[in-house]
């Protein structure tokens, strides 16, 4: 895996503007949107069987979050999947709260074995859920047992489930871990623990992933270096954000609910990434 300027992935998303298509939870649903509008680009939330196919026609990019699953909202993930793949657009998959119950857990997989996903990102407990089939989340949050898993184990789980699906996939934490098809790894150490007092805060990240991948080269090699250090930029972004939105928080004395606000205002103002992303090449 190669990092070249970070920076550029962002900047291009502001040029682009690319239309990223959400079929999300509704929990969060409106910092998801503002988050995609803060770094650049143009957020539609549609998930009616009846409009998935032809929106994904316009769109550059589809996040698949699983958050506030329903039947209904299934078929119409399963549908704008496969047309995204039909399309070659990049497609995000955030399977929130897999091994929490068997339900989540069935249709995280289904859509796995069903869309080719270009990135699938969660945290420790959801990953390790759908590449070893086994271990439980703690509602829609990591398990405390799983939080212990060193960075290298970390790795591990995430190249099976690469390999497994052939996608990339990204492992939110204290250090977010990036894996890619070819099994090449990466760490992203920006971030601060507040964030996991915001809800939502992976939903907008997994967003953020899906705006970055849209600009992305088109020839096959170039497309998988580029989509892996679009989502390094987009993982680093986040957390340079959270780390800008805490500072001024604490320097206010606020709590979460003003750091939800900062997080989506240090989006919107964002420069300077290449200085800023604590980002680490693992040796493979």
């Amino acid at each position: 895996m190669e990092v070249h300027n970070l920076q550029h992935y962002l900047d291009a998303v502001r040029a682009k503007k690319p239309l990223v298509h959400c079929i999300t939870n509704y929990v969060t649903v409106n910092d998801v949107a503002n988050l995609l509008l803060a770094c650049g680009a143009s957020p539609v939330m549609a998930d009616a069987i009846e409009e998935v196919e032809e929106m994904v026609a316009i769109a550059d990019a589809l996040l698949i979050n699983i958050g506030t699953l329903n039947a209904r909202t299934v078929t119409s993930m399963l549908a704008a999947g496969k047309r995204a793949n039909a399309k070659a657009i990049p497609v995000v998959l955030d399977p929130v709260g897999a091994g929490a119950t068997s339900y989540r857990t069935e249709i995280a997989r289904r859509l796995l074995d069903n869309v080719q996903f270009t990135l699938v990102r969660g945290n420790i407990s959801e990953i390790q859920v759908l590449g070893m089939g086994s271990g439980a989340s703690k509602g829609v949050d990591a398990a405390d047992h799983d939080l212990q898993a060193d960075v290298q184990g970390r790795i591990v789980l995430a190249q099976r489930l690469a390999e497994r699906y052939g996608c990339m996939v990204a492992i939110s934490g204290a250090q977010d871990i990036l894996v890619g098809t070819d099994k090449s790894a990466a760490t992203c150490a920006n971030g601060c623990a507040a964030m996991q007092d915001i809800t939502g805060s992976g939903c907008m990240l997994g967003a953020l992933t899906a705006a970055f991948l849209a600009p992305t080269a088109s020839t096959e090699q170039k497309k998988n270096e580029s989509h892996q250090a679009s989502v390094l930029a987009a993982l680093a972004a986040m957390g340079v954000c959270g780390e800008q939105a805490w500072q001024r928080a604490e320097a206010e004395q606020l709590g979460n609910a003003s750091l939800r606000t900062f997080l989506i205002d240090a989006m919107y103002r964002l420069k300077g990434l290449n200085k800023q992303a604590r980002v680490t090449i693992i040796p493979t």
